[in-house]
């Protein structure tokens, strides 16, 4: 047991913003399940542990750590309550298009702008499940390494490959190997996802919470599909972007 220098407590400051985390290549897992769950799958490479000093005398880890005052855990916590336990972990290398091109079979998931952590968070963790060879995550689509983002994930974060870029580019590319895509959209003229032809190699995107799939990727070789519903009075307008992905992953599988 250890007290975190200055310079160590300098450093979890910065990585509560996206510049830093990206110039550092680290970033923060906050909470006492999440941090176990990352010592335990091996996903991600911990570069330190830090605990609060008073919880330090009750906890046993399996490696070495740092302790922090109370006050100072609390300033650098992304949380109203913090649990008094966080990892700095480095970030994984993304996987590239090429490797993505010599996979036979599989899903990939892609995030079309997809704003909010806790959306994103669950998309990863879901995505997981299902057992997608990767994410794609478009331009205006949260950082994946947000706080919010690592925490909404339980544990996931690293779990899966993943490429940030635009989307539009990627999907060009990845079509021309073979991949078939297929965009989460209620509109009219959408196919029905139970009516849709099931493919070796398929690329589910889901869109923007208030704006669905941009335009941009609405081409001519890309299916439309959506969620039927069943109410009769259309009292709810469309279905929350993560749950409409764990619906799509179920189908496509299925």
């Amino acid at each position: 047991m250890q007290e975190a220098s200055n310079n160590q407590i300098k450093l979890l400051r910065k990585l509560s913003h996206r510049k830093n985390r990206e110039k550092e290549g680290l970033f923060i897992v906050e909470g006492e399940r999440a941090v176990e769950q990352v010592l335990n799958h091996r996903f991600l490479s911990i570069e330190a542990i830090f605990i609060e000093d008073e919880l330090a005398k009750s906890h046993q880890l399996p490696t070495k750590y740092f302790t922090l005052p109370k006050k100072i855990f609390i300033e650098i916590a992304d949380t109203e309550t913090p649990q008094g336990i966080l990892a700095v972990c480095a970030m994984p290398n993304p996987i590239s298009v090429q490797e993505l091109e010599k996979i036979e079979s599989g899903v990939i998931v892609a995030t079309d702008a997809i704003q909010d952590p806790g959306n994103l968070g669950t998309i990863i963790r879901t995505a997981s499940w299902f057992g997608v060879e990767s994410i794609l995550l478009g331009k205006g689509t949260v950082d994946i390494f947000n706080p919010k983002v690592v925490r909404s994930t339980v544990g996931s974060t690293g779990a899966l490959p993943f490429l940030m870029g635009n989307l539009k580019e990627i999907l060009d590319q990845l079509e021309h190997s073979g991949w078939n895509t297929l965009l989460l959209d209620g509109n009219p003229g959408s196919t029905p996802i139970n009516e849709i032809n099931k493919h070796k190699k398929t690329i589910l995107v889901v869109g923007n919470e208030a704006n669905g799939v941009s335009e941009e990727l609405k081409t001519a070789n890309r299916q439309r599909i959506l969620i039927p519903s069943k109410q009769s009075n259309k009292s709810v307008e469309s279905l929350n972007a993560a749950i409409a992905l764990s619906i799509g992953l179920w189908s496509v599988n299925n």
